[in-house]
């Protein structure tokens, strides 16, 4: 027999929850799946718009390099979540299309740090902008407090999801 977060026990057999007992986890795992599905494909067009040659994964390093300014290769890869050996892939690829430039790292001669060029930031910025204009319209009945309150618990849930 297991607690539920309210004292009450309820008994789960061979990993099933009862009825109720993780409905709200139930719901959350079905929203989830479906703002994933339709931010996927979202990120494929963003990044197409971006550079037609532009894989969807890479948009969001340059969301990130735009937020930060120059990272290293290594840092940006633990902040997405990917290997290196994926990062140094992407990065290249970044490069060829002009939209990152990787300089020597004043702090440390043998590495490097990577950075948006004007023309990455000037494309992404401006894709970044149209998006935001569409989130602006879409949720145009929402109060800012339910808009405040949504970017905060998406931050909670991304700052849980790094541990």
């Amino acid at each position: 027999m297991h607690e539920g977060g309210n004292g009450e026990g309820h008994r789960v057999e061979s990993g099933v929850p009862q009825a109720g007992m993780d409905h709200a986890f139930l719901e959350l795992e079905r929203e989830l799946t479906v703002f994933l599905r339709r931010a996927r494909a979202k990120s494929g067009e963003m990044a197409r718009a971006v550079h037609p040659d532009l894989e969807s994964a890479a948009y969001g390093l340059l969301a990130r390099l735009d937020e930060t300014g120059p990272l290293r290769a290594t840092d940006l890869a633990a902040y997405i979540g990917v290997g290196k050996a994926t990062m140094s892939r992407q990065l290249r690829a970044l490069e060829h299309l002009g939209l990152v430039a990787r300089e020597p790292d004043p702090a440390d001669g043998r590495a490097w740090l990577v950075h948006l060029t004007d023309e990455g930031r000037s494309r992404f910025r401006q894709v970044r902008d149209a998006r935001r204009e569409r989130y602006v319209r879409q949720m145009t009945g929402w109060d800012r407090e339910e808009v405040a309150e949504l970017a905060r618990l998406l931050h909670h849930l991304n700052q849980t999801s790094e541990n």
